[in-house]
């Protein structure tokens, strides 16, 4: 499994605080009994999809563990060339066809094996995935719908995740009349609702003009600071993994395999002020050469 590495030179290491009522030095011998689960464990999962002549080795080998990190959670964006095997990855761990089930090994969510989608897991992804005829209002409130929640509770709170995206005004407006950017805010507040303990991200920005993309990235920062999930989040942009993600996985085809996990400091600032930072500059231009180094044609790699 590769080695988490140091955040860059010039940058300030996140470092979560610890919760010091769970210390070994202070914690009550019930305390002492509790083990946190690992929220994810891959364990030298691979996928091959087809048979015989025809078969394609998709993902080799994959081997990571994600902690739970009480009051902080994590978020880790997996970036790498296309055909590397990122959505593959995310997908397997949706428990989703035809991804799932791997061809070999093991995926574990708090120490449980992965045997289907779960309520525990949910997922963004570029399409938006909203009900067309649904107003804004009813397609946040349809997971709690299905949940059985009672109308006038799942209103209340979708009007409520509606306020923290930015869309007060757009409640009673159908999919068709939005942008891309405001449809993704929904598919956001739709998921986020429904409280998963991990959200699964697929290139959910990759459609989205620049500046409308780096709007989303604060949002994102800001909700999952309020949420304290695990978040894994899929992209082609080196530039988006560093300035998002705790930790960077860094993947390469030919299978698609992890080649590295890299340490990153939390971000604290807008995404432009982060960006013209020295060390991030650097940062992503070292990424940029190891992927060309792994993959001598990344023309799926954007900065």
């Amino acid at each position: 499994m590769p080695e988490a590495t140091h955040p860059p030179e010039g940058a300030a290491p996140h470092q979560p605080t610890p919760d010091k009522s769970e210390s070994p030095l202070t914690a009550s011998p019930q305390q002492k009994l509790f083990k946190r689960l690992d929220v994810v464990t891959f364990k030298n999962v691979s996928k091959t999809f087809g048979n015989g002549h025809e078969a394609k080795l998709a993902l080799q080998d994959i081997n990571f563990t994600i902690e739970d990190l009480p009051h902080v959670g994590e978020l880790i964006t997996i970036v790498g060339p296309s055909g590397c095997g990122k959505s593959t990855l995310l997908r397997i761990l949706a428990g989703l066809k035809p991804h799932f089930p791997p061809t070999s090994g093991e995926v574990l969510v708090l120490a449980k094996p992965v045997t289907e989608p779960g309520p525990d897991r949910g997922l963004v992804d570029q399409k938006y995935s909203l009900l067309p005829h649904l107003t804004v209002l009813d397609n946040v409130a349809f997971g709690l719908r299905l949940r059985g929640v009672a109308r006038s509770e799942r209103i209340a709170r979708a009007q409520e995740w509606v306020k923290k995206v930015g869309l007060e005004g757009s409640e009673k407006k159908f999919p068709s009349e939005l942008s891309g950017g405001m449809q993704q805010r929904v598919a956001i507040a739709a998921t986020l609702i429904l409280e998963p303990r991990i959200l699964l991200m697929d290139e959910p920005f990759g459609a989205l003009d620049p500046g409308i993309r780096l709007r989303m990235q604060e949002l994102l920062v800001q909700l999952w600071n309020e949420q304290q999930s695990t978040v894994f989040l899929v992209t082609h942009s080196v530039e988006e993994a560093v300035y998002l993600g705790d930790r960077v996985f860094l993947m390469a085809p030919n299978p698609g395999r992890l080649i590295d996990i890299l340490k990153v400091p939390r971000p604290a600032e807008p995404p432009e002020a982060s960006r013209r930072k020295p060390w991030f500059i650097d940062f992503c231009q070292a990424l940029l050469r190891r992927l060309e180094e792994e993959s001598p044609a990344p023309q799926g790699v954007k900065v």
